[in-house]
């Protein structure tokens, strides 16, 4: 597994699972606990949750996915805007641990900007770290701007990350956010790499799939780890789908395939807006 250092020390592999709709019906627990712990046993030790997803319900899932085998996990959770004041993240991150049956975080982020100070949330943060219970902090959809005000302030010198929507459909990024974030070695966690899979339908992405054997998700997922400093997670709630991002690691893009990519999904003309999904 390819890693990158965080400003924090830490190494952190490129590619994890995303657990966003996961810990939402019962019936699929099973399966989803299933596809984590096999993919802790391919390598995928990078797993990513917050406490959004399910309300709780996905933290819960990996906490029996990775029972007996925290030690083996890079585990990343985030913070709701409206839970991250002073005290609120504090609060939050304490159920998030109970839920995850853990004493830590490898990595903590806030969700998205709300309404509550940035100053207040990295002041928590600060707090949460000193205190043993997360080992680095970062941000998640923050563009450009939302970054250099956050680094600016006090404990802002620590965003070890900002997990962002990063796609061949969903580029903007790399006009302006991407650039600044490589400058300073703040890496880009991208989130769903295939689009919610609108991007498996891709003639583009057929063609190439067919070409080299493999599906269209991992041509996907191969171009974003070829991008520099870029972490990639996608969701992974069945055991095939878990073997087959694996395997997006060992598939090398030629100089073509990937001039290829760049004419079927262009870079937009203009800066454009940070997108969310």
């Amino acid at each position: 597994m390819r890693t990158l250092q965080l400003l924090s020390g830490q190494t952190i592999p490129v590619l994890g699972m995303g657990t966003w709709r996961m810990g939402e019906n019962a019936r699929n627990r099973q399966t989803e606990i299933d596809a984590l712990r096999h993919g802790l046993d391919l390598g995928l030790s990078l797993i990513d949750t917050a406490e959004m997803y399910g309300e709780g319900g996905a933290e819960e899932v990996i906490a029996q996915a990775i029972a007996t085998r925290r030690s083996q996990v890079f585990l990343v959770s985030k913070v709701y805007p409206h839970n991250a004041s002073k005290r609120g993240a504090i609060t939050a991150c304490e159920r998030s641990l109970k839920r995850l049956q853990t004493d830590y975080l490898d990595l903590y982020l806030l969700h998205w900007r709300g309404s509550v100070p940035l100053a207040e949330t990295l002041d928590a943060f600060q707090t949460l770290q000193q205190a043993g219970k997360i080992r680095s902090y970062g941000v998640s959809n923050f563009d450009t701007e939302d970054m250099k005000e956050a680094t600016h302030l006090s404990g802002g010198n620590a965003i070890v990350t900002n997990q962002v929507l990063y796609n061949l459909m969903r580029r903007g990024i790399e006009l302006n956010l991407l650039p600044w974030c490589r400058q300073r070695g703040i890496p880009i966690m991208a989130y769903s790499p295939i689009e919610q899979g609108r991007l498996l339908n891709n003639w583009t992405l057929e063609a190439i799939a067919q070409e080299r054997g493999v599906t269209t998700a991992q041509v996907a997922i191969a171009w974003l780890l070829h991008q520099e400093n870029v972490i990639v997670i996608p969701k992974s709630s069945r055991t095939e789908h878990v073997e087959q991002n694996y395997a997006a690691l060992d598939l090398k893009l030629s100089p073509e395939e990937l001039a290829t990519l760049n004419a079927a999904f262009p870079l937009p003309t203009k800066p454009v807006s940070l997108e969310m999904l």
